[in-house]
């Protein structure tokens, strides 16, 4: 959102640990005490901590019983707790067994919550903990801030005022908002603008072209999941397109899926620890649903707003919407909390990450209100090492090797200060950094910016656009105030309206995204997510050519104290990244926008197949060819001792266990006249399930 809506995570300062098996209190500890900071905000009688892997097994043999333990079977850090009062750890991510050996690989079952007696002083606590060589890390668990202004409310609009909307004909979709959703398609002609401020054409993420070369403009395998308040599943404008655990029952108490939360059918809130994702507290503001209709509110359905990769109203179409819910109300989750969102992502199936929040900016005026947030890399990851090791999972993790895309991608909203510098972890350089621009190409004059800015997309700019002295209650269509409408929900109720910030423009490249993955699949390409994020850039649209001179924009336009501020364009070149563009993306993909002609990414392949001894198993082979559904299978096994192979229902392979040990199998790909087109040969291994639950 804007300058005040952005979430911005206040969360502790980490005190690193040290390698020092030494225990007891060293002479000069008060020296040491007094540089360790403990924010207001930290849960009284408890840490975070991470152990070295070495620590692996006495801590699995503790946790074989219960998934709290009353001791760790580490002699020294029991020690040291039981010093600090009666206490208990529980591991922060809970097992998923279908993920178990990864998280492991990637010291996930590491970090654990400590509790203890909630009197004791954190410092004392902390001091001890960051002695033990066997701990690695010793953090404060604090809860993300909500530092938006709730009693500021989006511009609201019903249903029926929207369904009563200005029609084109040339629109791609029947949805009567399109018109209005300016960052889609500009034409310039929006009579939003004040003779101060133009709109100009182009100044969109061109979802004109990309939706003439896809028109299906979206695949439901692709999944968003969306990081802020909960998403309103039940909207009818979202509804069609918000991913389903089949899996489980919504509010179940038993999980189903056994991913370690129950009752998970539309993501889950992490506030509270529930499956019920929620959306009408007192101080919820509709910003989850505003930034899911960005991304995939349904299109072609003749109601409301267009997704960028909403899909086009028939079913199979349209990427799908995960709540993963952060802020709840006048709450918001702990940071332990927030880490295990952003792995639940990744192991049930989100290859994107839409995070319209942030600390705010190291460069934010603390004039203006704001408490400037890390200025390095280093210094975040130092500050926040729970959160990064969280991220780095998605980011290695996500995806598949064998589909689309390997790996995930994490979008961040850049920031609203107008500060010079995005805010954490949208600087992080393996996250996406999304700074705003107005209908004209101009930064939106309260955007952060600087050179860890990967990409511009529309925000909207209410200070550029809107009247002087007036606040536009959106009631009037003659006088739209140049912000993005979307999906939003008012006092319980599905609805819409306008927001603005970067808060907005971050959905826009989450959609872009989406909608390209959402091509790749139906090209049968396949990308790591380093090359995904590299064709992004490379067909993003250059800005710097359009920064030169002077934009003026007034400061709290709707009061009457608003004052006129002066942007020097030039400032702003080389630290607004580049604008995204759906239609070149989409055209590096199949090639017909690239230089050689050759579609970018590498052809799919098949997985290989692991199965137990009896079991059966079965892959759609129509998922790794272009137009595979047309096509005639034929498998060859090396060895028919090992598995059963056959291909079922014309494009399905079906491999059955038969005894332990491995073989390969050659699916050759045959045309009408029975001639081979190509073939590709997997690996099948048949073994047992380990004792731990995974094969």
């Amino acid at each position: 959102m804007k300058r005040n809506i952005i979430y911005s995570l206040l969360l502790g300062l980490l005190v690193t640990a040290c390698n020092d098996v030494e225990f007891t209190t060293p002479s000069g500890v008060e020296t040491e005490m007094d540089n360790i900071f403990i924010p207001e905000d930290a849960a009284n009688g408890e840490l975070l901590i991470k152990f070295v892997p070495e620590m692996t097994d006495i801590l699995d043999q503790m946790a074989e019983a219960t998934s709290v333990m009353t001791r760790s079977g580490i002699p020294t850090t029991d020690e040291v707790l039981r010093i600090l009062g009666g206490y208990e750890l529980e591991r922060v991510f809970p097992v998923d067994p279908r993920h178990e050996e990864r998280a492991r690989q990637n010291g996930m079952h590491l970090w654990y919550i400590v509790r203890f007696d909630k009197n004791t002083d954190l410092k004392v606590a902390v001091s001890n903990l960051r002695r033990l060589g066997e701990v690695s890390k010793v953090q404060c668990n604090t809860t993300l801030k909500r530092v938006d202004n709730t009693t500021r409310k989006p511009v609201a609009i019903s249903s029926d005022r929207l369904m009563s909307a200005t029609r084109t004909a040339e629109a791609h979709f029947n949805d009567p908002g399109l018109y209005h959703q300016w960052g889609y398609v500009n034409n310039g002609g929006y009579d939003f603008a004040q003779e101060w401020a133009p709109t100009i054409a182009g100044s969109d993420v061109n979802c004109a072209e990309a939706w003439e070369i896809y028109p299906e403009a979206g695949d439901p395998e692709i999944i968003v999941a969306v990081l802020d308040e909960g998403v309103m599943w039940s909207h009818p404008d979202l509804a069609g397109n918000m991913w389903v655990n089949e899996a489980e029952e919504y509010n179940s108490k038993t999980d189903a899926d056994g991913n370690g939360y129950a009752g998970d059918r539309y993501g889950y809130n992490f506030v509270k620890n529930s499956p019920i994702i929620c959306w009408s507290e007192m101080y919820d503001t509709g910003h989850g649903t505003h930034v899911a209709g960005t991304i995939a509110a349904v299109n072609g359905n003749g109601e409301g707003v267009c997704g960028v990769a909403g899909g086009n109203g028939t079913p199979g179409t349209g990427v799908r919407i995960m709540s993963c819910q952060v802020i709840d109300g006048m709450y918001s989750v702990t940071l332990a909390q927030e880490a295990r969102a952003i792995k639940y992502a990744a192991d049930n199936g989100a290859v994107i990450l839409q995070c319209s929040w942030g600390y705010n900016s190291a460069l934010a005026n603390i004039m203006m209100g704001y408490t400037p947030g890390p200025k390095s890399e280093e210094e975040w990851g130092g500050l926040y090492p729970l959160e990064k090791d969280a991220l780095d999972y998605f980011i290695h993790n996500a995806g598949s090797p064998n589909g689309v895309i390997e790996g995930g991608i994490a979008i961040f909203a850049a920031g609203n200060e107008y500060a010079a510098m995005p805010a954490f972890p949208s600087a992080y350089s393996k996250c996406l950094s999304v700074a705003a621009i107005s209908a004209d190409f101009t930064p939106a004059g309260y955007t952060d910016y600087g050179v860890e800015v990967d990409f511009s997309a529309p925000g909207g700019d209410t200070e550029y656009y809107g009247a002087l002295g007036e606040n536009n209650d959106g009631t009037d269509w003659t006088k739209p105030n140049g912000s993005i409408l979307s999906t939003l929900v008012i006092n319980g109720q599905a609805s819409y309206g306008y927001y603005e910030g970067t808060s907005m423009a971050c959905p826009h490249v989450s959609g872009v995204a989406a909608l390209g993955l959402s091509y790749a699949a139906k090209m049968r390409r396949h990308f790591k997510a380093e090359e995904f994020i590299e064709l992004m850039k490379t067909t993003a649209r250059d800005l710097d050519s359009k920064y030169t001179g002077i934009k003026k924009y007034h400061y709290n336009h709707a009061s009457a104290g608003y004052s006129t501020v002066q942007m020097n364009l030039n400032d702003y070149r080389g630290k607004m990244g580049r604008l995204i563009d759906a239609g070149a993306l989409l055209r590096a993909i199949d090639g017909t926008g690239t230089e050689d002609g050759k579609p970018a990414g590498s052809d799919m392949r098949i997985p290989n197949i692991t199965v137990a001894p009896g079991a059966t198993t079965s892959i759609d082979l129509a998922k790794y060819f272009v137009e595979g559904e047309s096509v005639f299978y034929i498998v060859k096994l090396a060895s028919s001792t090992v598995a059963d192979a056959a291909i079922v229902d014309d494009t399905k392979l079906v491999v059955t266990g038969i005894e332990p040990g491995t073989t390969t199998a050659t699916i050759e790909l045959h045309d009408k006249n029975s001639q081979i087109i190509t073939k590709q040969t997997i690996a099948i291994t048949v073994r047992k399930a380990g004792d731990n639950g995974w094969m």
